[in-house]
């Protein structure tokens, strides 16, 4: 078999199962409208050990990044597959990104400044 046949092979072979795995997960998040309906409450082991980033959406606008099993751990509802956007939690008038943005470019100016020798 050569390179190319063997390349091509292993291609599909990896968008099949990619394309299965989607559809399973969708399937079983469309037919009971829970993200995790696998999980059950008895036998889980805490604290999760994971080799693989699976991020979840927690109820809490708080990504668990080892899947259901992290947010169940923590005692969190999972509300969608996926890390959670940014900014959807907090209720203050500026979030800390922005603070922390304020920060880097303080630092980033006061850096040069004394590089250059004004301070």
């Amino acid at each position: 078999m050569s390179l190319a046949a063997t390349s091509s092979l292993f291609l599909s072979l990896f968008l099949f199962f990619t394309i299965a795995t989607g559809l399973s997960t969708a399937k079983l998040e469309s037919s009971s409208g829970d993200p995790c309906p696998a999980l059950s409450d008895g036998g889980r082991s805490c604290p999760v050990n994971c080799f693989r980033p699976d991020p979840v959406c927690g109820e809490n606008g708080v990504t668990y990044w080892c899947g259901c099993l992290e947010a169940a751990c923590a005692g969190v509802r999972v509300v969608k597959h996926g890390y959670c956007e940014v900014g959807n939690s907090g209720s203050g008038l500026v979030s800390g990104q922005a603070f922390l943005l304020i920060h880097i470019v303080w630092l980033i100016i006061l850096g040069f400044s004394v590089l250059c020798g004004f301070l």
